[in-house]
């Protein structure tokens, strides 16, 4: 009896009974980590497409808000048993993940810090502006500069982690491409977070320069008499800068969130039970 019962199991001769008792069996059977079919590793590599897709002509809150789910399909993925699994068997990824996710974090408060900094500094500026004061428009101006260098170093330290990154040739075949997955979303974030970084600071300086130019060309040759005109230009540039990185300030928050606890995830997931 057992042996027939094998065998009407491996040679499907009646369509209805196979189809249902192997399939269930299989998907139970066989770990996540070797097959891309997986919908929560498929979403994952989806969000590391779209960002390394984005271009320079999205907006920085976009591009936040495509990192931001990134981690968020990260973090859903370290629930499961499968990557546990392969970080419990490739310590040495998990130990480059951990490190990279605190280069991350700490990034990302700098750049909340840059925000705040610039959001205060392009506010000054626009008092300056509407008041003719080139004394506190140059002071101003001297914070745009701090803040900018300030995310030029976030940039270079960011962009420094794919090197981190790159996939190990002591992972085993059947881990491949769970860690594989984990090592990229980690570099893409990386790469996406320089690009904002820089972005950021190429905004402020622009903008800091166009408000120098204003100030000049409106109180530069006439003392304290205006020219509404490009006094109006000047603040509407001015206020849509800072509504910029205002809106990048609430964004980059829920992305340093999800960074951390990222890397809480990580930790427990490193750490052995006592």
């Amino acid at each position: 009896m057992a042996p027939s019962f094998g065998r009407s199991i491996s040679f499907p001769l009646t369509p209805g009974r196979p189809s249902s008792k192997p399939r269930h069996s299989r998907s139970t059977s066989l770990p996540a980590c070797t097959t891309s079919s997986h919908p929560l590793l498929a979403e994952l590599n989806t969000r590391i497409v779209a960002v390394r897709s984005f271009t320079h002509s999205s907006s920085l809150k976009a591009r936040l808000t495509h990192i931001h789910a990134l981690h968020s399909a990260l973090a859903d993925l370290l629930l499961l048993q499968d990557p546990q699994d392969a970080l419990h068997r490739a310590t040495n990824v998990g130990d480059r993940l951990l490190d990279a996710f605190l280069l991350l974090a700490d990034a990302y408060q700098g750049f909340q810090e840059c925000l705040i900094a610039l959001k205060h500094a392009v506010a000054e500026s626009s008092a300056a502006l509407r008041r003719g004061d080139a004394a506190r428009a140059a002071s101003a101006t001297r914070s745009q500069r701090r803040a900018e260098k300030e995310l030029a170093r976030l940039a270079v330290s960011v962009s420094a982690i794919p090197s981190k990154c790159a996939r190990l040739s002591l992972v085993s075949t059947e881990d491949a491409e769970m860690v594989g997955a984990l090592m990229e979303a980690a570099a893409a974030s990386s790469a996406a977070s320089a690009c904002v970084f820089s972005s950021a600071s190429s905004i402020s300086s622009s903008s800091a320069a166009s408000s120098c130019k204003k100030i000049t060309s409106v109180f530069g040759s006439f003392g304290k008499k205006a020219v509404p005109e490009t006094a109006e230009l000047g603040l509407g540039r001015l206020q849509a800068v800072e509504q910029c990185f205002d809106e990048c300030d609430h964004v980059c928050d829920k992305v340093f969130r999800s960074i951390v606890q990222t890397r809480v995830s990580l930790l427990n997931i490193m750490t052995p039970t006592i």
